[in-house]
């Protein structure tokens, strides 16, 4: 367990790194005021305007990097700092967000793929590590009968969260591409104010990176305990 320790803290470290480095980004590109005057709100229908979407409504949501795109009703959902500030980090939030509505529009496979996925994920990731570990504990280490198929079960129950990680990955590159692409073509922000949103994109991204990476590896490391140890 204690190598299982280890990954885990060497995980949380690069994950907590990432993280700080992308609120940084935030607050330094919030200081970049657009010169459009826009708020993150108005910049999220114009895109969806420009794109013929008509029936995603813009609404703001509490917290702070909580911005989202739901589906189920086709709402694009903007913290409230995204929602009413005018600079080039809410302008890079609300487009990309509005990058997501797109590829809802458009029936971007990787996206049906994740929606897909979603119910799934949503009841199997809390118990895949309980199935592990209660199957090791039953003697899964060893391939002893009922344990190891619990444990079994747990590997693969935890592979399906992590495949769902890995497609998350294309679903957010290809939104923050559409969102960027957007801001430029239709000279919705001037060249510095597309550097700043530029760069919060690409650090918002890379906690998906990190995330993915995080969930193969510990889907490896828990594969290797379970069937490393079957004669």
């Amino acid at each position: 367990m204690l190598g299982y320790y280890i990954l885990i803290g060497a995980i949380a470290l690069v994950s907590w790194l990432v993280s700080s480095t992308l609120k940084r980004k935030f607050e330094k590109y919030s200081k970049v005021q657009l010169r459009n005057g826009m708020s993150g709100k108005e910049i999220a229908e114009k895109m969806l305007s420009d794109n013929g979407i008509y029936d995603v409504e813009v609404i703001s949501t509490p917290g702070q990097l909580t911005d989202h795109y739901n589906p189920k009703n086709k709402t694009v959902n903007l913290s409230e700092s995204v929602y009413n500030q005018r600079n080039a980090a809410s302008a890079a939030v609300a487009a990309h967000e509005c990058g997501h509505a797109v590829q809802h529009a458009k029936a971007y496979q990787w996206l049906e793929m994740r929606s897909a996925l979603v119910p799934v994920v949503s009841v199997t990731s809390g118990m895949s590590q309980w199935l592990i570990i209660g199957g090791l504990l039953l003697g899964g280490a060893a391939g002893m009968g009922l344990g190891w198929y619990v444990a079994a079960a747990g590997v693969l129950l935890m592979g399906f969260a992590t495949i769902f990680s890995f497609i998350t990955l294309p679903v957010e590159y290809d939104a923050s591409n559409r969102a960027l692409a957007w801001l430029k073509n239709k000279n919705m922000v001037s060249p510095d104010e597309y550097v700043g949103s530029e760069d919060a994109l690409k650090w918002a991204a890379r906690t998906y990176l990190v995330a993915a990476i995080g969930a193969l590896a510990n889907l490896l490391y828990w594969a290797l305990q379970v069937f490393g140890g079957r004669d």
